[in-house]
């Protein structure tokens, strides 16, 4: 996995490459231990090399291909598990942007460019000017002045107001309420599992606010004034707005749901969407009556009519003319419901393209185009076919293709060492568990890489590479070649800590500590001797992913853990090459999201080691280095 400074070690030395396949922290450690005096070894090292590395998000970094040869449009953006999409103008200019929310708190923002395609977007932020939005939002014009106002979720079940005190064109949001009331002063209660919105159904000039509930019945408020501060304020108006009750297929079970409005059939006023958790398709319960006079008394109907959506259940859609031929589409985010959530883990945002008759038609499971191979996804970057450049592995947690196993996809950088360029070439052969964790290095001597395989036990599989440095084939040898003392999900990685030529071994597991293996075999036959199960009483949180590198380019392996919780905690080795002592240092902190699996590689050949991560998206995201040389 470490190769990251071979090349740069090869270009230094003129030579094209030292040996095919040692990985970085082996190569780093023997040329350490060539030298003496550890801190004349320090100063030497890329003394240039600016720390901590300043590491910024790019979600179309470099081309990345599917197996058909097609080009991801943003290939790191991290997958998606559970979209909640909206389409609307937020910036005034004629066209729809995106918005989606896919982790608590958070809205990602996709600007609609002009000149691109109606249906391409380009990424912004993952964190919409900060606004935290909890487990819902929703963009509404509440003060009637031409811009969006937000909803969002205050915690725990009310309705946060932010008024867009900025321009049409220049949104600003400012939080005017922590919650909306009724007149009496009463605060709103609106589950927070469940997806409101807000229209005027009678067309009065006074807003709605629809409240889905967990039984299956909607609640309707009407606006009636507003506070000493502009806030509006909704009177109850009925606690089984028409009757309506939404029975799921599965029995009168009911859940999470989704309200969305639109005039689906062009008759001037506003139809019904619902998504439930216990629903797999989406509910459209046609509006028989007029715009001043809303009749939604039918039964509930899956949508599309021609041709019904069906997915793991708790559909999220939103309309808007996305493709501008002057007709409505559709796009619909699958949280995932009752009906294994497995399934949709990487086809879950969902595209209908509304043609003029009224009838839609799914054009795409995955609108926004990218790596997404399920949930929990983990990389591995290594020299597979021996050319010089890293290839990037990806494995899962459990694969929506095959829900008996997970896979690890490999992506062959088709590129250079400076340039590089992924495309999607399969798996491999690996099946039976779940939560692949691969890591890589020679364990045999033998000149090529070989795996070491965590998964959802408490076991680290050895498989030998008995391919060739041009082509790597890995064949089970032991499938309890590590065993943890205590605890699951082990996630090895590969290092020499104590300068003796052979690697050391790192696992870490589910309840966030660190299990440490010393190599007391030889560079040709390993044998990993349990020194600590709880390692300087190490411990994250939850679900620890270690891996080894030299972050502070001072000549030694530092120690980086990934968290579930999205963290990285940096640990400085202050020892020597020959006697690791990783100590905690806040000198370098980041986050990456929910799921942190970190790997750190020069993919761009520029001297700097750049940061790769899977996450609970399922898909790989990717952290230039801009540090400045200093």
């Amino acid at each position: 996995m470490w190769m990251t400074n071979e090349t740069l070690l090869s270009q230094k030395t003129g030579s094209r490459r030292i040996k095919r396949f040692v990985i970085h922290s082996l190569a780093l450690a023997l040329a350490a231990g060539c030298r003496s005096g550890d801190a004349e070894h320090r100063s030497n090292v890329s003394p240039s090399l600016a720390f901590p590395p300043e590491l910024v998000r790019v979600v179309n970094p470099f081309e990345v291909l599917d197996e058909a040869g097609n080009r991801y449009a943003h290939p790191t953006l991290g997958g998606l598990n559970v979209p909640r999409p909206q389409l609307i103008d937020i910036d005034h200019d004629g066209d729809l942007d995106l918005f989606i929310q896919e982790r608590s708190g958070q809205i990602m923002f996709f600007e609609h460019v002009a000149g691109l395609d109606a249906t391409e977007f380009v990424w912004r932020t993952d964190h919409y000017q900060g606004l935290d939005v909890g487990e819902w939002y929703r963009f509404v014009d509440m003060d009637d002045d031409g811009d969006y106002d937000l909803l969002a979720e205050e915690p725990f079940s009310h309705i946060r107001y932010y008024r867009n005190d900025g321009t049409p064109g220049e949104p600003s949001f400012t939080l005017a309420a922590d919650t909306l009331r009724d007149p009496a002063g009463k605060a709103i209660f609106s589950d927070r599992q469940n997806i409101p919105n807000v229209t005027d159904i009678d067309c009065d000039g006074m807003l709605d606010l629809f409240l889905g509930r967990l039984d299956g019945t909607v609640s309707r408020y009407e606006e009636r004034g507003a506070d000493e501060n502009g806030v509006p304020r909704f009177r109850l108006v009925a606690d089984r707005f028409e009757r309506i009750e939404i029975v799921a297929q599965i029995g009168s079970r009911h859940g999470a749901n989704t309200i969305a409005f639109e005039d689906v059939d062009h008759d001037g006023d506003q139809d019904l969407f619902w998504g439930d958790f216990f629903e797999p398709g989406l509910l459209f319960i046609e509006n028989r009556g007029s715009c001043t006079s809303p009749v939604l008394r039918g039964e509930p109907v899956a949508f599309p009519l021609e041709r019904p959506l069906k997915t793991s259940g708790y559909n999220a859609p939103t309309f808007g003319d996305v493709d501008g031929d002057g007709d409505l589409d559709l796009l619909v985010g699958v949280l995932g419901g009752a009906f294994n959530p497995n399934l949709t883990a990487a086809d879950n945002l969902l595209f209908f393209e509304g043609d003029a008759d009224g009838t839609f038609t799914q054009r795409t499971a995955r609108y926004l185009s990218g790596i997404d191979i399920g949930s929990e996804s983990i990389p591995a970057l290594v020299d597979l076919d021996g050319d010089g450049d890293l290839d990037l592995l990806l494995s899962n947690k459990i694969d929506p293709a095959n829900l008996r196993t997970s896979r690890v996809y490999r992506f062959e950088n088709q590129g250079t060492p400076r340039n590089p360029s992924f495309r999607l070439t399969g798996t491999l052969n690996l099946s039976g568990s779940y939560h692949y964790a691969p890591t890589f290095g020679d364990l045999d001597g033998d000149g090529d890489v070989d795996m070491l395989l965590g998964s959802w036990s408490n076991d680290v599989a050895f498989l030998r590479n008995t391919g060739t440095t041009t082509e790597a084939e890995f064949v089970l040898e032991d499938s309890t070649f590590v065993s943890l003392t205590r605890g699951s999900n082990s996630t090895p990685t590969l290092g020499d800590l104590d300068g003796d030529g052979d690697l050391d071994l790192f696992v870490g597991e589910a309840s966030g500590t660190l299990n440490y293996y010393r190599n007391d075999g030889t560079p040709q036959s390993p044998n990993f001797v349990l020194v600590s199960d709880r390692y300087n009483d190490i411990d994250v949180g939850r679900r620890s992913f270690p891996t080894l590198v030299d972050l502070d380019r001072d000549g030694d392996l530092d120690l980086v853990v990934g968290t579930a919780a999205g963290e990285l905690k940096f640990f400085r080795n202050v020892g020597t090459p020959q006697a690791a002592e990783f100590v905690p240092d806040p000198a370098f902190t980041f986050t990456v999201g929910g799921y942190a699996t970190p790997v750190f590689a020069d993919i761009d050949g520029d001297g700097d080691l750049d940061l790769f991560s899977g996450g609970i998206g399922g898909g790989l995201l990717f952290f230039e280095n801009r540090a400045v040389a200093r």
